[in-house]
């Protein structure tokens, strides 16, 4: 019996320390059985390091791969001036002295044109009623915004200038200095713009 008590007992004291059940040292007491701690596994486990990951599969790109699209994004472009507001958008202004800037030349009338002398004059009338003095050379109106350089470009200015001042009309110009090879476009403004339309009629 003190055999029975002693092997009971150092059953009992070697699963307080394990950390197991009273219960399942006693079997392994009376079966003979060993049972490898759990720590010990785990402390195996740690040893052998992290698992290798599995082998990557080649990947085979076509040329298609590197073309721009919807669902394929250049990394390097940026999009910063898409989704700007447009009064934050570069624009090149002009240092020009400019006659009349906040108004277009369809709200300007010509009322006077003086061709004596070496200078011929013109006089238009603005919206609220306020004559002006044109001559050759002068810029006139609100400018023109041009977009240059793609996506990522910036905006400039370009200003009617007057061209010429005849005896019943002014011509103005508009040149694009970015496009040198462009001829300019003319734009003619009548003194009397209503003669031209009743002879028109006749």
């Amino acid at each position: 019996m003190k055999t029975i008590f002693l092997l009971a007992s150092a059953g009992v004291a070697t699963a307080i320390i394990a950390g197991c059940s009273p219960d399942k040292a006693l079997q392994a007491a009376n079966t003979g059985a060993t049972t490898a701690p759990t720590a010990t596994a785990s402390a195996a486990a740690a040893d052998a390091g992290p698992a290798a990951p599995p082998p990557l599969g080649r990947m085979d790109f076509a040329e298609n791969d590197f073309v721009e699209s919807d669902r394929n994004r250049d990394p390097f472009r940026t999009y910063i001036a898409t989704f700007a507001p447009p009064d934050q958008k570069r624009i090149t202004r002009n240092d020009r002295e400019v006659v009349l800037p906040q108004y277009s030349i369809d709200e300007l009338k010509l009322v006077a044109i003086v061709t004596g002398g070496d200078f011929p004059r013109a006089m238009v009338v603005d919206p609220n009623g306020k004559g002006h003095v044109l001559k050759r050379g002068t810029f006139v109106g609100r400018p023109e915004i041009v977009h240059i350089g793609g996506t990522n470009g910036a905006d400039y200015q370009i200003n009617w200038r007057v061209d010429k001042v005849r005896d019943g009309d002014i011509v103005f110009i508009r040149e694009d200095p970015a496009q040198p090879g462009i001829p300019p476009i003319s734009r003619v403004v009548t003194l009397h713009p209503e003669q031209q339309e009743q002879r028109a009629v006749d």
